[in-house]
């Protein structure tokens, strides 16, 4: 079965990546996220995905003022581990699930640009920080057990580190990262390993070498893959969507970003930037995985771009490539989730790769 997400534009959202003048930007006021939320939690979404970063809102913040605002959807709430002590992110989480009935999946982001970890006042180096994330998530777990956990490690000293009472469930946690720390990471301490989308034969070879160094700790992990998506009823549709987007961004904001990335820190980030080397007349990487986004957005930089069932199927290629988590957005969020919820989810439900819809199908009347 395939866990299907979406993604909480808490940054701001747009009918492009780069909004302009002509594409008025949505400020992600709590009625937009509301609507967003709500959208999803009727399509039939497990969750959304937050950002996280000063040009974000806060996630925690954010994300439970929707709590009350939705029945099922569950939130994927992505955090910096050096911004809080674990045992303070264990007594958060498990408030959270209390007061959400369960409904919190925990993203661990530890962050590579320097840029923005310095507003933070973090200046540690990179392999620094991933060894303090794995500290971390120790912690974090043992106040989570119900046992109090006294540990005097490198970075915390805990004596009784516990919560209130032990989340139920407890949340799973999720983390990305391509840096050989990173994977040690992922394959010591978490339970979903994250990539961005890459083409297949990019991906395997990352899949495999996970396996095995999470079974080198006696571990299995499980793998989700983050894209963009732009489905309509017909592939010239759709193509034709990714063209226009295509068509609002400048050539000079093409160069600025292929400049940032040039100095990126992040190895996932330079891997993305490679998938097309800013060549606009080869992105489309595979079939149906269009690398448009990347010109200019940093993160995951890749769509499936096609009618209904062509995505489906590259989805379910994908996932038989061992990925059952699957984290989607668009521009804008709110379109783009109806667009898929209600023209590719279907045909996976039908063909058993998504569980029914709980409300079962809608009567409209047609006036006659």
């Amino acid at each position: 079965m395939i866990e299907m997400n979406w993604f909480l534009p808490t940054g701001g959202d747009s009918r492009d990546v780069l909004p302009g003048s002509h594409s008025p930007a949505r400020a992600p006021s709590h009625a937009y996220l509301a609507q967003v939320a709500q959208a999803c939690d009727g399509l039939g979404f497990d969750a959304v995905l937050t950002p996280c970063g000063t040009g974000c809102e806060d996630a925690w913040v954010a994300t439970a003022s929707l709590i009350p605002l939705t029945r099922r959807l569950k939130f994927l709430v992505a955090f910096r581990p050096a911004l809080l002590t674990p045992t303070l992110a264990a007594q958060m989480a498990s408030s959270y699930q209390r007061m959400s009935d369960g409904r919190l999946l925990v993203n661990i982001v530890t962050g590579a640009e320097q840029a923005e970890l310095a507003r933070f006042g973090i200046t540690e180096d990179k392999e620094t920080r991933y060894e303090r994330t794995g500290e971390f998530i120790e912690v974090l777990r043992g106040a989570w057990s119900g046992a109090p956990l006294t540990q005097h490690r490198k970075f915390f000293d805990v004596a009784d580190a516990t919560t209130r009472e032990v989340p139920d469930p407890v949340p799973p946690i999720y983390f990305g990262g391509a840096s050989d720390a990173a994977e040690r990471v992922a394959a010591e301490h978490v339970d979903v390993y994250l990539t961005w989308g890459e083409p297949p034969a990019m991906v395997k070879p990352r899949l495999d070498r996970m396996r095995a160094l999470a079974a080198s700790f006696g571990r299995s992990l499980r793998f989700g893959i983050r894209f963009h998506t732009i489905t309509r009823p017909t592939s010239a549709a759709a193509w034709q969507t990714a063209d226009d987007i295509l068509a609002g961004i400048p050539p000079a904001a093409i160069a600025e970003a292929r400049a940032d990335f040039a100095n990126t820190a992040s190895v996932g980030q330079r891997r993305q930037a490679e998938l097309t080397g800013g060549d606009l007349s080869r992105l489309e990487i595979y079939p149906n995985v269009w690398a448009g986004m990347g010109l200019v957005r940093g993160g995951v930089g890749t769509a499936l771009v096609g009618d209904y069932e062509t995505v489906a199927d590259r989805i379910i290629e994908y996932h038989e490539l061992g990925f059952d988590a699957f984290i989607m957005s668009g521009y804008p969020h709110l379109e783009e989730a109806y667009w898929f919820g209600e023209g590719v989810m279907p045909i996976l439900r039908e063909r058993g790769f998504l569980p029914p819809l709980d409300n079962g199908p809608a009567k409209v009347f047609s006036f006659r």
